[in-house]
């Protein structure tokens, strides 16, 4: 696992939720080596979809920008070193929207 604290950049979650996330940010990179991208969003994604309910998307990388519509407390954007994570619940169809906000964020990372 990468060494330090995580540090937020932008969320709207709630305190519990934004825990969630960077507990299993850690857990990943437990798991895969900080070049493995794709493997960290991966596991990160089927872990959030699996208790938080299906949906969400998670981006991971070292340079990347971002533009996205998510759901209202269903947005973070945080670093650990290096590494950048961008994790949010996407829109899930037009009966979906009608109880939820979409919010638009922009992150350069």
């Amino acid at each position: 696992m990468l060494e330090g604290k995580a540090v937020i950049g932008e969320t709207d979650m709630l305190q519990t939720m934004q825990q969630d996330a960077l507990d299993l940010a850690a857990k990943a990179l437990d798991f895969f080596d900080v070049t493995e991208a794709t493997e960290i969003a991966r596991f990160i994604k089927k872990e959030f979809d699996r208790t938080h309910g299906p949906g969400w998307q998670c981006i991971v990388g070292t340079d990347f920008g971002s533009f996205v519509t998510h759901c209202y407390g269903c947005f973070i954007y945080f670093r650990i070193a290096s590494l950048a994570i961008l994790l949010f619940k996407g829109s899930a169809g037009p009966e979906a929207q009608a109880n939820q906000i979409p919010v638009l964020e922009s992150v350069k990372a």
